[in-house]
């Protein structure tokens, strides 16, 4: 066995985070090749390296994602290939040797093409940039090969064949999962790890899109089908766009530890960061896995996979506003639409929540990277086929200003009426963070752009043939860190031209009401309920996604709970309903497809 895999073998490696965050948070566009910097930067490039090594860790990786030559096109960059890949190993050798202690050089691989790429070029053209890349990091002499973030088994199954005939350096295959649990082609981890293992690799894993707690899902369950040492290099949680095309990113050090030491619990060998992570998440992690050396012992054989198993007319306009004009308290349900891409099941759902009294829906965006409905396009489905009250949730990322405009005169002639503004961030697919997101206009400026189309004039200002009727919501978050800056932004779409205003989900109510009271809107709000399953969901929230507060309180009371925790979240989320009807004009309780928790939040109205 190599130096690596006899380490491998011998312990938990912990590996470094993530070099792209780094060298943007240095001023560094994601929009460039970053890899390029080995040529043009190389100090750059090198300082990161030896912050990371300073941390603890065991493995560097080198600067070569996307260094391929269909991911160099695509960033504006025509390579060169060979040299930009044996610079970033020449970097890391150099601060390898600094060290003054066993470290171990990665050769980063990502696919040969992004997922937008992928439908355009043949397995033919991949595997040729994946050689090309892979033939210049064995010239370098890496210890070892990392190929990670790959969305699609067959692409990185094809990966690991290539690479393997062209370098006798172990293989690491590590797979990015969405939060469904699933890859983009839709493989779960059962079927990752079993085909992973049957290839030419020393190890298999996971990175990137997840933050530490759904990793630790697709870890364990990697680790229970393969014999082969397992990997975890999770993101530090969703990222939030800041100001211009910059990112941040939730997660502490803390926080990010404590999943470190449970994923060497949980029988890990390799453990890392992806985007979001920094020298200090690394240094913490590395304290909290070196208290519990050596690793837990698991099986030494794969466990054998046991098989899959397997009209009425459209509602009348403006009925939520006529409702809230008239001063009736609304109690709305949230959908998203569902994976399988057609309006079924959420028809099903809306059928059983009209009989239980509920009569207005929202209609939210699906969190995924694959083929799904739009809220738009799900809401006119429930309009015509059940005539519901149904409300669409527009997003302003994925569409230009003129793609927004049609789509809205398009459903307006349709009959839709009532629309909620949002901006929204693209869905992860392992890539560096929402970076193909058009942003042409955020939520205020859709919300000006419907006010516009109310009073006759298009986004240019040109009169048009008719006038609209939208009934224009906004979002707002109570839970915001920076309160004053969410109350300035909220201010900025009720002056835009929002007629009403639908809170992100609320865990405690004092927030709300310093927001609503400062706001002194004028206009209808309505407070959204999301009832949290257990401990585990309410600290994904706290820590991995921004924007969201939980109170220490409630944390507590899940965690104390255990089995039992789903039931005091909904106790929890029933006793915020029941003071609802004297701080809001309405509610909207999330509806994840348990009918008994609904009417069990309505009963508490």
């Amino acid at each position: 066995m190599t130096g690596f895999v006899t380490a491998l073998h011998e312990g938990v490696l912990m590996c470094d985070g993530a070099m792209g965050t780094m060298l943007h948070a240095a001023g560094n566009s994601l929009d460039r090749a970053l890899p390029e910097l080995n040529l043009s930067n190389a100090e750059l490039v090198s300082t990161v390296h030896e912050s990371y090594l300073s941390a603890g860790v065991d493995v560097i990786q080198t600067n070569t994602f996307g260094a391929s030559a269909l991911r160099l096109a695509e960033h504006g960059s025509a390579g060169p290939v060979r040299e930009i890949n044996l610079a970033g190993v020449r970097i890391a050798r150099e601060a390898q040797e600094k060290a003054g202690r066993q470290v171990f050089v990665a050769g980063s691989v990502s696919p040969a093409v992004t997922a937008r790429q992928r439908p355009l070029l043949s397995p033919a053209q991949r595997v040729a940039a994946i050689r090309e890349q892979v033939s210049a990091l064995a010239e370098g002499g890496v210890d070892v090969i990392i190929l990670e973030t790959f969305g699609y088994l067959d692409e990185l199954a094809e990966a690991v064949t290539a690479a393997a005939e062209l370098t006798g350096a172990p293989i690491i295959a590590q797979a990015t999962f969405a939060p469904d649990g699933r890859t983009l082609g839709g493989e779960t981890p059962r079927e990752v790890a079993i085909t992973l293992s049957r290839l030419p690799v020393v190890a298999l894993g996971t990175n990137c899109t997840l933050g530490p707690q759904h990793t630790l899902t697709v870890v364990t369950a990697l680790i229970r089908h393969t014999s082969l040492p397992v990997s975890a290099q999770p993101n530090a949680g969703l990222p939030r766009r800041a100001a211009g095309r910059r990112f941040e990113y939730p997660i502490d050090g803390g926080y990010f530890a404590r999943y470190a030491r449970r994923y060497a619990e949980a029988g890990a060998s390799l453990i890392g960061g992806c985007c979001g992570t920094t020298p200090t998440h690394l240094k913490a992690a590395v304290a909290a896995v070196a208290a519990h050396r050596p690793r837990p012992g698991r099986a030494a054989a794969r466990v054998p996979a046991a098989a899959d198993g397997p009209a009425t007319a459209p509602a009348e306009p403006g009925g939520l506003a006529e409702r809230l004009a008239a001063g009736q308290f609304v109690v709305a349900a949230e959908i998203v639409p569902p994976a399988d891409g057609t309006g079924d099941q959420a028809a099903d759902a809306v059928v059983a929540l009209r009989e239980r009294g509920l009569d207005t829906f929202l209609v939210s965006p699906q969190q995924t990277a694959r083929a799904h409905l739009s809220p738009l396009n799900l809401a006119l489905q429930l309009r015509q086929r059940l005539g519901a009250d149904a409300v669409a949730t527009m997003t302003t990322w994925d569409k230009t200003i003129m793609a927004l405009q049609a789509d809205l005169l398009g459903a307006h002639a349709l009959g839709m009426r009532t629309v909620v503004c949002a901006t929204g961030n693209p869905p992860l697919r392992g890539d560096y963070p929402n970076v193909d997101g058009i942003w042409e206009v955020d939520s205020v400026g859709l919300a000006g752009l419907l006010n516009g189309l109310n009073q006759g004039r298009d986004s240019n200002g040109l009169a048009l043939a008719t006038k609209t009727s939208f009934h224009i919501g906004a979002r707002f978050n109570p839970g915001a860190q920076d309160a004053a800056a969410e109350v300035a932004r909220t201010k900025a779409k009720l002056r835009a031209g929002a007629q009403f205003l639908i809170t992100r989900p609320v865990y405690e109510l004092d927030t709300f009401r310093r927001m609503t009271a400062e706001l002194d809107a004028g206009v209808p709000v309505l407070l959204a309920l999301a009832p949290l399953s257990g401990f585990d969901e309410a600290e994904f929230l706290a820590h991995e996604v921004p924007g969201v507060t939980i109170p220490e309180s409630t944390l507590r009371a899940l965690e104390r709970a255990g089995g039992s925790a789903a039931a005091v979240g909904l106790d929890l989320a029933a006793m915020l309903a029941a003071q609802a009807a004297a701080l809001a004009q309405g509610v909207v309780f999330r509806f994840d497809g348990d009918l008994a928790a609904m009417e069990r939040l309505r009963s508490a109205l």
